[in-house]
This record gives C-alpha cells, structure tokens and sequence, in this order.
C-alpha cells in the first residue's frame, strides 16, 4: 500500500479486526499512537459521505488509567461549568451556553413559563 492511501469502506462493512475510537473506548482500548488503518464511509444525499476513521485491534493499547490529579481536574472543570458568572453561585449543573448564566439570572422577572402547572 503506497504512502497517502487508504483501503475505504462501505458503512457496516470492515472487516473484523478494525474498529472506530468509540469501538475502541467500549473494548477498554485506545489507538495508542498507530496510524488509521482505514476508514468507513457512509454516503449522504446532497452533502459529502460521513467519514470513520478505523484502528487495527489488535495493535491498540489499553486505556490509561484516571490518576488522582486526572480526577482533580475534572472535577475542577466540571465545577466551572456549574458556576454562574452573573451571581458566582454555583447552579447545582452544567450552564447552557444559549444562557450564559443560571437560569433565575437569566429570566429574573420569574415567570413560570416552564409549563409546569401549579
């Protein structure tokens, strides 16, 4: 196989011993560094094919264990993402990012248009 091409491969039809990354993930493994072995692609009306990029099985490495600091900083980050910038509390989930804040500071009037009845 020369440099720069890939066998391609219909939607539904690699043979066994590819996988995608989330195939991968599922299994506990991860590319670890290998080189795409191929890719999938399933074709779209109007629009270019959808592209999958495969890995071989059985040159994927295991999936690196969460540290403590890994965990740490997920949990940081996920913090973030539950802190309002307009009142700085912390909203209990993850902001909408069509919001930008908490939802009382983003409809302060309180008005209950959340369809739930009283």
């Amino acid at each position: 196989m020369s440099a720069g091409t890939l066998p391609v491969f219909r939607w539904r039809l690699a043979p066994d011993g590819l996988a995608t990354r989330r195939q991968l993930r599922a299994l506990g493994l991860r590319p670890g560094g290998q080189d795409v072995a191929a890719q999938l692609e399933r074709p779209r009306k109007r629009r270019g094919p959808l592209i999958a990029y495969l890995y071989r099985i059985d040159h994927a490495k295991p999936v690196r264990p969460m540290t403590p600091a890994r965990w740490a900083a997920l949990e940081r980050a996920n913090r973030a993402r539950r802190l309002c910038p307009g009142c700085g509390a912390d909203a209990g989930y993850v902001i909408p990012s069509s919001l930008g804040t908490c939802v009382p500071c983003a409809y302060p009037e309180g008005d209950s248009s959340d369809g739930v009845a009283a």
